[in-house]
């Protein structure tokens, strides 16, 4: 596996988090949506990647 550097700072201990708002289809206003995830440098808080947890949420 690759190693991950910030491209910001150069760090190389990241961590995963998630927010309160859950990522919802358009066209299913009562669907309860998928939690989003974060990755994260420790060191600055630079922001590498956002990931949906549940993506077959959202196929037709």
């Amino acid at each position: 596996m690759e190693k991950k550097t910030c491209s910001e700072c150069k760090g190389e201990e990241f961590a995963e988090g998630t927010d309160f708002m859950a990522i919802k289809p358009l066209d299913k206003k009562l669907s309860k949506g998928s939690n989003k995830i974060y990755t994260f440098c420790l060191n600055c808080g630079e922001v590498i990647s956002i990931r949906v947890d549940n993506p077959e949420l959202f196929r037709k």
